[in-house]
């Protein structure tokens, strides 16, 4: 068999044969990979020409549908990919980490669009005054890039690398090469088959290149993103490539991690927090046979429980059974292929030099229903370095497998400049119920990490634990784990969105953003707004309320109401000393009594009110003061509406502005109101 390459529409085979690909654990030939006679610049043309101008036709909310509908149909179909993954050397339960934790990415990013308009693009943050007069101010906006993703991903998540890193792009509105390792993209392949099959997705989307992708990088632009996943050696190399640096292209790289998990001194043998411990340790070095870049490395342990620790760490990984990951009794299956195991096996045959293998051998141990010599299996091994300050190779070597080393600390300050030996890293995980040493331990080393776990029995049932990224966290790190983010919710889309900075009078800023500014034209319409459906509504479209003027007898009448009787609204005599020249209107009061200004009472389109956004009261209110509302509509968020809902709607945000007899606003709010639709699609 013979991997395809997709491009432009059409599965194609590279000429000839580059590389050949084995079964992890039978060692039988699987196919052959070729990309010889692609052409990349063309390849990145139609992404350019085509995918992206299909994608940018639809907005946010559109985008996170269709991936949603996408990820759909990958759930119902998984079953069709486990087969194939256990080729790759992985359990079911590794499986399920890379199959179904992929989908979950693709149903995460789908979710987001909650965070995002329905627009084509994304306005960030509040306007900024650049004027006395609010005649002049300022605005971001984020608009989709112009290129095209390149995905250059790693072996051990052929599925989850993929997914996670095209449900980000696609929901921005950017098309994306996705070249996923040659070693396991017979997995990637089956899958990609699959997304191209359903036809949810708008042509030129996707593209995929199984085997070498050398020279691709050539064809970027400063339009285009790239990201990479994999060794550190190799992604240096590609980010020092010509054209990346010459045309300013983003490049995001997730490199070699030497992740760290600290075992706090409050920790006795006994607790539940010392089970956690150990238990986390063994199933990080043996999911996916250590294959992870989040997999923890180094263990840190307080000096007087290094041989407890050593004992019960022992005890586990001799229970842990290797072999055919097919077998329900198998805890850890092969690594991905034979050149996987002896990079393994010469990482390891190095750091002895410098440190003791407690537990494991790499040339004697048990398998089940597989062989040695045909698969690409290794036990799990963990070293033990006694002067981890003085033996510095195991912060510096990564062996990708099933492989940790132990290490005595003496006190905090010290754990945490053994951590930074690591030179940056992915995650750092810290048991311990002691929030003094986890608070210590956090700050010491965050500078150091992309994420850290803080894990005690408070939260290990619920925990997604060490080794698990969440799509809307931040998955990266500085320095040796390569200084990128992947993910992150928000932050992981802004990433393929141009940030403009916008200047003008509001109301151009209002039109063009959809969002009412301040200082922008106010539109008095003879119907009250609670009158008029979603659809019917306009942005800029106000109310001018009757006024009223606040008595001490409101005020007082508040307090007894409220019960809030705080000194400023009831004790006049103790304002000396204070902001306050007398009794003060309560700032809710004030909101309430504006909502008894602005609200038209009778049933109509208006179903609820359900928050405020915002909400700052900007000068005191006393007795005698009049008041009144300019109650005007600042933006509209269409709802989809789903199978069991009764009503089709829609959320509008109002802008609440009360002012005094002085015109000057004394409370400003945004209210969100959930408003019915003129057309019922139920």
């Amino acid at each position: 068999m013979k991997l395809q390459n997709y491009i432009q529409e059409k599965w194609i085979n590279g000429l000839g044969t580059e590389k050949k690909l084995y079964d992890a654990v039978s060692g039988e030939f699987i196919g052959s990979t070729s990309t010889k006679g692609i052409d990349f610049k063309e390849m990145l043309n139609y992404s350019r020409s085509v995918g992206g101008p299909n994608l940018r036709k639809y907005t946010f909310h559109e985008r996170g549908r269709m991936i949603k509908a996408l990820a759909l149909h990958l759930y119902k179909i998984k079953n069709k990919f486990y087969e194939l993954s256990y080729r790759t050397g992985a359990t079911k339960s590794d499986s399920w980490i890379d199959i179904e934790g992929g989908i979950g990415n693709l149903f995460s990013y789908a979710s987001l669009r909650k965070e995002f308009p329905d627009n084509y693009f994304y306005v960030e943050g509040n306007p900024i005054t650049l004027s006395k007069n609010d005649t002049f101010i300022g605005q971001h906006i984020c608009v989709p890039k112009e290129g095209v993703a390149i995905h250059i991903n790693a072996f051990n998540f052929p599925i989850w690398g993929m997914l996670e890193k095209i449900a980000v792009n696609l929901f921005a509105g950017v098309p994306a090469i996705v070249k996923p390792a040659t070693i396991t993209s017979y997995l990637t392949e089956c899958m990609f088959k699959e997304i191209i099959k359903s036809k949810i997705l708008p042509s030129g989307s996707l593209q995929l290149v199984c085997g070498s992708a050398n020279g691709i990088l050539e064809h970027v632009n400063s339009q285009d993103i790239v990201t990479f996943t994999g060794s550190a050696k190799t992604g240096k190399f590609l980010k020092s490539t010509k054209n990346i640096i010459e045309n300013s292209v983003p490049f995001n790289m997730e490199a070699d991690s030497l992740n760290s998990c600290i075992l706090g001194s409050d920790v006795e043998e006994n607790s539940d927090d010392f089970k956690i411990f150990i238990n986390e340790v063994v199933k990080e070095m043996t999911v996916k046979a250590g294959q992870k870049c989040t997999a923890i490395r180094r263990i840190l342990v307080p000096e007087n429980k290094i041989e407890l620790v050593v004992k019960h760490l022992k005890i586990l990984l001799n229970d842990i059974i290797i072999g055919n990951p097919k077998l329900k009794e198998v805890n850890m299956g092969s690594l991905a292929g034979i050149d996987q195991k002896i990079e393994v096996t010469n990482a390891i045959n190095f750091l002895s030099n410098t440190q003791e293998i407690v537990s494991g051998n790499i040339k004697k141990f048990d398998l089940i229903d597989a062989e040695i010599k045909k698969g690409s299996f290794l036990p799990p091994i963990l070293f033990l370095n006694s002067k981890p300050l003085n033996n510095t190779d195991c912060h510096n070597i990564e062996p990708f497998g099933p492989v940790c080393t132990i290490m005595p600390y003496k006190n905090l300050d010290e754990a945490i400049e053994i951590i930074k030996l690591g030179m940056g890293s992915l995650v750092c995980s810290i048991i311990t119920s002691n929030s003094q040493i986890a608070n210590k331990l956090t700050i010491g080393c965050a500078s150091n990490h992309g994420r850290i776990l803080i894990l005690n029995k408070s939260c290990a049932k619920e925990s997604t634990g060490h080794g698990s990224p969440l799509p809307l966290l931040v998955h990266g790190g500085p320095g040796r784990a390569g200084g990128g983010e992947e993910m992150g919710g928000k932050r992981g889309v802004l990433h393929y969105l141009q940030r403009t900075a916008i200047q003008g009078h509001p109301n151009n800023i209002t039109k063009l953003t959809n969002v009412f500014q301040k200082g922008s034209d106010l539109n008095e319409k003879k119907i009250h707004v609670f009158r008029k459906h979603f659809e019917e509504l306009e942005i800029g479209e106000t109310v001018f309320t009757q006024k009223r003027t606040i008595t001490e007898a409101d005020i007082i009448q508040f307090s007894n109401v409220s019960w809030d009787h705080f000194y400023a609204h009831t004790d006049i005599s103790s304002l000396g000393d204070t902001i306050f020249e007398e009794r003060v209107a309560h700032g809710y009061f004030i909101l309430s009594a504006a909502a008894g200004l602005f609200v038209d009472g009778k049933k109509g389109p208006v179903l609820l009110n359900y928050g405020i956004d915002e909400c700052r009261f900007t000068k005191p209110v006393y007795a005698g003061s009049t008041i009144g509302v300019k109650f005007t509509v600042k933006e509209k968020i269409d709802q989809e509406t789903k199978p069991d809902d009764k009503i089709s709607k829609g959320i509008v945000k109002f802008l609440v502005d009360v002012y005094d007899e002085k015109g000057e606003t004394v409370a400003i709010a945004t209210i969100l109101t959930m408003i019915k639709k003129l057309n019922q699609k139920i």
